[in-house]
């Protein structure tokens, strides 16, 4: 069967005409399409889109084409329709997990926002020289005994103060994370 003859029967739907496309071709176009592609299954599956194709666009063909040429142009044009959507695809990934990375900071971000105002509102509400010890120990980084110093009180006294802003941030910590 000639090739003009092969296509004619196969735009008429015949199925033997398409099995001896399928016997002729199948190691053509398998060869061609492992030149691009490594993994044996995915070969297969390229090969048999490209059959697939051929018989359902059969009524378009026209008698004159050069099937083998036909057949290289299906299936180089599968070949790089699939490697762009895989590369759209790990791209979409990549954004995803940028995305999910970034809503992360931001939550973290937030949630450290909400702690520190939560924080600065029970530091204000300290007695004052409760507040004031903290806030050089915390805010300004001085030792017990520079504080004692500039507060003109013993160690002992910033100690006592500490302990206490501690055990009273404690207590309302624990308070606002039961609500």
């Amino acid at each position: 069967m000639t090739e003009k003859e092969l296509i004619t029967s196969l735009k008429r739907g015949n199925k033997s005409a398409f099995e001896t496309l399928y016997r002729d071709y199948w190691a053509k176009v398998y060869n061609f399409a492992h030149v691009y592609i490594l993994a044996k299954d995915e070969i297969e599956d390229v090969v048999q889109e490209v059959f697939i194709k051929v018989w359902k666009s059969r009524l378009s063909l026209k008698e004159e084409k050069n099937m083998s040429s036909y057949l290289f142009v299906i299936t180089r044009n599968l070949i790089f329709n699939q490697s762009r959507k895989k590369i759209n695809e790990k791209a979409y990934k990549m954004m995803a997990l940028r995305s999910i990375h970034i809503s992360n900071h931001l939550e973290e971000e937030i949630e450290v926002d909400d702690l520190k105002f939560h924080l600065e509102k029970l530091v204000t509400k300290m007695p004052k020289r409760q507040e004031e010890v903290f806030r050089l120990s915390r805010n300004h980084y001085l030792s017990y005994k520079e504080i004692a110093e500039a507060l003109c009180i013993t160690e002992k006294t910033v100690e006592r103060h500490m302990n206490e802003a501690l055990k009273f941030l404690r207590l309302h910590f624990k308070e606002r994370d039961k609500s």
